[in-house]
């Protein structure tokens, strides 16, 4: 008889439960540990947007947040350190599991050390971009975002570049492990058929100004010059209100629809044909993953950890953020070469399958948490 294994661990997770890329890179973690045998309690304000409650050894369990007259802001912060040391406590969690660093990395930092005359509480802290970023635009995070980094008992991210930018652009000198983003190819899988109807273009974002949301707008007038096709523009944020009313002053808004808010974005991905990324800046390109992993070919920009999921010419297009000129070529000439787009759509699933897989990426995870157990 074989010796048992080891023993499935217990993983507090901690995340901002929106639609944003950090906070469904840690649903998805979660319910994959789940999966194979984890204990995953999830903290924070809110169900995480993309988590099945009903899934086995999947557990929420929501921050208050007490508003008193004396505070202006209410203490998320503190009230998360608590929570964490509860359930720390009751449920014998194994190690914390915080992602975007602030200020999730403060709080599992004090519910550590809370714990630390009871037993050793671990915590894991995965940087995905902004929390990086948004540092080096507001300095006065800085000291506390790189003790909190500094203080993890393991730190990931989630591209080299952005491992390079914790460096240089926080100064923290602990060393830093590459664990890429990942997508579940048995759920994200190319259509079985071609959709019916004109080519169609994708772009999925929290309309923040960052992602360009109006640029995907004007590549779809400028493509629209020479092919017949529409755009899909899936989630919500600040410039959901510009995009519109640009689509009207281009005369496309007929061509264009807004889904809003999508949580099955594993179905609505294969019934188009090019995704849009267009972001100033991108820590890894999450989107454009699970559109490659669909046979849906991406036309992103040349920024950040992109290129390093997407190969130029290869499995996408990479250009200039704001070229709206070299996009549409790209997008036009993928809608007109059939030869050209059926090479590169399974060449993007390809890459998807052998190199971002859940069963390649979460391993990684799997093997950090026990290193991390045992220093």
């Amino acid at each position: 008889m074989n010796p048992p294994g080891p023993r499935p661990l217990r993983i507090g997770i901690t995340c901002y439960p929106t639609y944003g890329g950090s906070g469904i890179v840690a649903t998805e973690l979660g319910m994959e540990l789940a999966a194979r045998g984890y204990e995953v309690h999830f903290i924070t304000y809110a169900n995480p947007i993309r988590l099945d409650p009903g899934l086995p050894r999947i557990h929420y369990h929501e921050v208050e947040v007490a508003t008193y007259p004396l505070f202006q802001y209410p203490p998320y912060d503190l009230a998360l350190a608590s929570r964490m040391l509860e359930i720390a406590e009751w449920q014998q969690l194994d190690l914390l599991h915080v992602h975007y660093a602030i200020p999730h990395a403060a709080s599992a930092f004090l519910a550590r050390a809370m714990m630390a005359d009871k037993r050793r509480l671990p915590y894991v802290t995965t940087l995905h971009g902004t929390d990086i970023t948004l540092v080096g635009s507001d300095r006065s995070y800085l000291p506390i975002t790189r003790f909190t980094i500094e203080q993890s008992d393991g730190v990931t991210a989630i591209s080299e570049h952005l491992r390079r930018e914790t460096h240089s652009a926080l100064g923290v000198r602990r060393s830093v492990r590459v664990i890429y983003n990942f997508v579940n190819c048995d759920l994200y899988r190319p259509a079985r058929a071609p959709h019916e109807g004109r080519p169609r273009l994708l772009h999925i974002s929290n309309f923040r100004p960052v992602k360009r949301a109006p640029d995907c707008v004007r590549i779809l007038a400028r493509v629209r010059e020479s092919v017949d096709c529409e755009l899909w523009m899936a989630g919500d944020g600040p410039d959901r209100g510009a995009a519109e009313r640009l689509a009207f002053e281009l005369g496309v808004h007929g061509h264009v629809r807004f889904l809003g808010k999508q949580d099955h974005i594993e179905r609505l991905i294969p019934q188009c044909d090019v995704l849009l990324l267009p972001s100033e800046m991108e820590s890894f390109g999450l989107a454009a993953l699970e559109a490659m992993a669909c046979g849906v070919v991406p036309v992103a920009t040349r920024v950040g950890g992109v290129p390093e999921v997407i190969t130029h010419g290869h499995d996408g297009f990479l250009e200039p953020p704001g070229d709206i000129g070299a996009f549409a070529a790209r997008v036009a000439a993928l809608l007109t070469d059939p030869d050209l787009y059926a090479r590169m759509r399974w060449a993007a699933r390809t890459t998807a399958e052998e190199r971002f897989c859940t069963s390649i990426i979460i391993p990684q995870y799997e093997a950090y948490y026990r290193e991390i157990l045992v220093q």
